[in-house]
């Protein structure tokens, strides 16, 4: 017997206010990569180019200098002086994905946001986008563990000795420089493996992020413990399975009474396009405690703004050193490489 649609009685706007998120998180990370590069070019050109201030934010860029960092905090107690500011971007992360699942990646992540226009774009013209059938899936999903097992190791395995005389030596000291100039003087490999990247992200759902991010599989992992959860009431749901067509993450939703899978990102896409009112929310805590989109958006900012804010007043936001130090390493960034 087919159940009778109680139809939504408001138009749904979650996928507005998460595109607002997504476009103010994007067009900070855009001023902080303009500031950032006349910053560099200042101590390039000998002081030639006006000196701006050095934007501590472009540290959430050096996720592997952030989790050494916090290595450090959590062994020692203490922060260590540089990159200080990746430590506290990369603890509002990871807390945002404890509390409110993957959210960072289909919230704030530039990249994720990006890959979602490339996927967007694809759909639009071309009708469609592709699913890599099963004995590939899995395995290809498999590799953003691998890449995060490797980075788990390599910093575990150092000593906090060897993690401050890597983040105190020229190569440590100027990693921002040098990830700037991979994209300033991309190389023929790179140019091409981006290329392959975008191009696949266009014919593929978030192709990047689904197979090869370490950082969301990072989030994915501690997002199993979130007590946010897309939900469903299988006495409301018509079965029309609009919600798992909907899915970037190919989650089956329409099958599954909670959402735990270490893949949602929380985007509230099934939410959105759920034709029956009731039948699909996202809960905060317990079964029927509802979180509408604009209270993730508003617990996201509070997390972010909230930690951001304490690194800043406590003055542990920058990074002090000379203009000595930049004016000798950054100009001969490219002659360091990884010790």
């Amino acid at each position: 017997m087919a159940k009778k649609l109680l139809r939504r009685r408001k138009p749904d706007r979650t996928q507005q206010i998460r595109w607002a998120v997504q476009a103010a998180f994007l067009a900070l990370n855009v001023w902080i990569g303009a500031q950032f590069y006349l910053w560099v070019r200042h101590y390039e050109t000998g002081g030639a180019w006006p000196r701006v201030d050095r934007p501590p934010g472009v540290e959430g860029w050096l996720p592997i200098a952030s989790l050494m960092n916090l290595k450090v905090l959590l062994l020692e107690g203490r922060l260590p002086a540089v990159h200080p500011a990746g430590v506290f971007l990369l603890i509002a992360f990871l807390a945002i994905s404890l509390l409110l699942r993957k959210s960072f990646c289909s919230w704030l992540c530039p990249v994720g946001t990006v890959s979602e226009w490339l996927w967007r774009f694809g759909r639009q013209t071309f009708r469609r986008n592709f699913r890599l059938p099963r004995w590939a899936d899995w395995p290809l999903r498999s590799l953003k563990y691998i890449l995060l097992g490797l980075f788990l190791y390599a910093v575990g395995s150092m000593s906090v000795t060897a993690i401050e005389a890597f983040l105190n030596g020229p190569y440590g000291i100027i990693a921002d420089v040098k990830m700037l100039n991979f994209f300033r003087f991309l190389s023929e490999t790179a140019a091409i493996v981006l290329g392959v990247l975008i191009l696949a992200s266009v014919f593929i759902q978030n192709f990047w992020c689904r197979y090869m991010c370490p950082y969301g599989a990072l989030f994915g992992l501690l997002a199993r413990f979130s007590p946010a959860r897309i939900r469903r009431d299988p006495e409301i749901c018509i079965d029309c399975a609009k919600c798992a067509q909907a899915c970037p993450s190919l989650l089956p939703v329409d099958k599954l009474i909670t959402v735990r899978s270490p893949e949602c990102t929380g985007c509230y896409d099934c939410v959105a396009i759920c034709p029956a009112e009731g039948a699909l929310w996202m809960s905060a805590a317990g079964r029927k405690r509802r979180l509408p989109a604009w209270g993730m958006a508003a617990a996201i900012a509070l997390l972010f703004l909230g930690i951001v804010g304490y690194a800043r007043i406590t003055d542990r936001w920058h990074t002090y050193l000379p203009d000595q130090v930049y004016f000798q390493l950054v100009p001969r960034a490219n002659e360091f490489s990884h010790p």
